[in-house]
């Protein structure tokens, strides 16, 4: 090969590659920062599969806080923990700003009883 074309065969690659960008997906875990300003969008209605296997638990998506806008984190379907059930991710207004509660794992109480 010429100098001159390996050169050139060598800047190609470069741009090319240069070109690819790779963008982190958001924390699945949530953001539980700072409060936000901006109002989450509508949840997005979500196709739910069959669950890979019996009893699993449809975790549903939900709109994170990331990069300075809401992105959406998409459902999952999740192995039963037993004597536990899960709650859900929630924005809730507190006065203008918006805090996100995550989503998390809790003792399961079975149905709530009224005081006799």
């Amino acid at each position: 090969m010429k100098p001159l074309h390996l050169v050139s065969v060598v800047v190609a690659a470069t741009l090319s590659v240069s070109a690819c960008v790779v963008a982190p997906l958001p924390p699945a875990g949530g953001y539980y920062g700072e409060p936000v300003l901006v109002a989450p969008p509508p949840p997005r209605v979500e196709y739910v599969g069959p669950p890979p296997a019996v009893g699993y638990v449809w975790i549903g998506g939900y709109w994170n806080w990331y990069g300075g806008r809401h992105v959406w984190v998409p459902g999952r379907w999740e192995a039963p923990r037993h004597g536990q059930a899960w709650v859900p991710h929630r924005w809730e207004q507190d006065g203008r700003y918006w805090r996100q509660s995550g989503g998390h794992w809790t003792e399961d109480r079975g149905p709530q009883r009224g005081w006799r």
